[in-house]
């Protein structure tokens, strides 16, 4: 499902049908958060790291697509309450759907590409560790 058009088509359809699509709703990126998720502890680590995705790109004015065989990320800045905000939407693909997986925002002193990276890439790796074990588990 790498067609640019059934991602714009996928991507509209899920912000038409947000609150059914993402049940837990947006997670918010804040200290407490970051901490938790351990991703203050690894900073020099992390930035030595080449993202281990490999992602085709697609750039509007509104949002910036990446995708690969496997997810859908739309990272979309937004000004919500008066306060620039991104959207990162991952969507986990398969070759007829797509399935809205985690929704995070970042704003104020988070809302930066750096951040943006680091919560991305920590969730890309917990969706496919949940899949591998919901793999593993059908498989018995």
């Amino acid at each position: 499902m790498s067609d640019p058009t059934i991602l714009e088509e996928t991507f509209t359809k899920l912000m038409q049908e947000f609150p059914k699509c993402a049940p837990d709703g947006i997670i918010s990126v804040d200290l407490k958060l970051l901490r938790d998720l351990g991703l203050l502890d690894s900073e020099d680590e992390e930035e030595s790291e080449e993202f281990p995705h490999q992602f085709h790109v697609i750039e509007t004015d509104e949002k910036v697509t990446l995708f690969n065989e496997e997810f859908a990320i739309w990272i979309v800045p937004k000004v919500i309450d008066e306060l620039p905000t991104t959207l990162t939407l991952i969507s986990l693909m398969d070759e007829n759907s797509s399935k809205l997986e985690i929704v995070f925002s970042t704003s104020g002193i988070y809302n930066t590409p750096k951040f943006v990276l680091k919560v991305l890439r920590y969730y890309l790796s917990e969706v496919l560790d949940t899949e591998e074990a919901i793999s593993s588990i059908h498989k018995e």
